[in-house]
């Protein structure tokens, strides 16, 4: 869909997921650290009919956001219960469920414990996604793939994925898969961002042309560094302040901090000279990476909102270029080498 609000150009088009058949927006709405914690209930329901109504269809939490809190905001008062089920894709991440050992992990036993506590705090019958958000060297990858088939074939969810796996793991997962005759991943969610690249870049588009696994990005913005909020130091009501970010906190403050910061600022110049704010920048610059289905967005206001879906229309190569000459980190790929 194309909507014009305010002066923003809104262009939130369709990609398929990976090489499967379900069609996600190009841009997700995230709750990690917000909902449930940061902002209100109210708030996370103004966002989530912002982000429908403008052609945002995807929407994604997990179990350990919030401690399951960010699941409630998906409960029966949430805006999108007036839509059909069928016009939006939700996600969820099993992993940290709760304290005790078997609350925790991807063992078959969690796995489907941990999905059917989503299920009932979303007040869903299903999620169109769940995702093993990280590998568990614990459980053998026959049971985790068996477990996510058996989700699946239960109606407990439409596909699965994973989050943080190396492409490595994920290989293992789809040849099981294939050994077995289960379903193998369709998707993996990983950050990805102007510091962040070679996973995206490099591996992710090998398995997205060997075996179809999309992928599905998250903290396009790097946690709010690229937004220049932290140019002069950490505000009080950023991110970098609340209890348990410290390490985002230490990030910043650190020399590798101070130099992205930097070129933080370079690239707010660049943005300014091609009309567009320098978030709007980063996340068309994360959606023309190949094999990337969908950038998820993490905001707290509904201008943050407004802001981060006009992204520019295109991202020509000569803006890739001076990019990347400015970041001066672009991976190589095995072919770059080869050649």
């Amino acid at each position: 869909s194309v909507l014009f609000i305010d002066g923003f150009v809104f262009l939130i088009f369709r990609r398929n997921l990976g090489k499967s058949g379900l069609r996600v927006s190009c841009l997700g709405l995230g709750t990690w650290v917000t909902f449930g914690s940061q902002i209100s209930d109210e708030m996370a329901e103004n966002l989530m009919a912002i982000a429908y109504e403008n052609g945002v269809n995807l929407f994604d939490t997990a179990e350990v956001y919030a401690s399951g809190r960010s699941d409630f905001a998906f409960s029966s008062r949430h805006p999108l219960k007036v839509f059909t089920r069928s016009s939006f894709v939700i996600t969820t991440k099993i992993y940290w469920g709760g304290q005790a050992e078997t609350e925790r992990g991807l063992s078959r036993k969690h796995i489907i414990e941990g999905l059917r506590g989503s299920l009932s705090r979303l007040q869903l019958d299903y999620v169109d996604i769940v995702f093993a958000n990280r590998n568990d060297v614990n459980s053998p990858m026959e049971e985790i793939v068996r477990a996510m088939t058996f989700v699946i074939n239960q109606g407990m969810a439409m596909y699965w994925g994973t989050s943080r796996w190396s492409a490595m793991e994920i290989m293992e997962a789809y040849s099981v898969a294939r050994q077995f005759n289960l379903i193998p991943p369709v998707c993996e969610q990983a950050e990805y961002h102007y510091f962040q690249r070679d996973k995206v870049e490099v591996q992710l588009p090998e398995l997205y042309h060997k075996i179809g696994v999309g992928a599905m990005t998250w903290s396009p913005l790097a946690c709010g560094l690229i937004t220049g909020k932290y140019s002069d130091g950490v505000p009080e009501c950023s991110r970098a302040a609340m209890k348990g970010y410290q390490w985002l906190k230490e990030r910043v403050n650190s020399e590798e901090g101070r130099r992205q910061l930097a070129k933080i600022k370079e690239l707010h110049l660049l943005a300014d000279r091609l009309g567009c704010t320098a978030a709007q920048l980063a996340i068309a610059w994360c959606l023309r990476s190949e094999g990337v289905s969908s950038v998820l967005l993490g905001v707290s206001t509904a201008d943050q909102l407004l802001e981060n879906l006009g992204i520019l229309s295109q991202m020509t190569p000569q803006t890739i270029t001076e990019i990347d000459a400015l970041l001066g980190n672009k991976p190589h790929s095995k072919k770059e080498l080869r050649a």
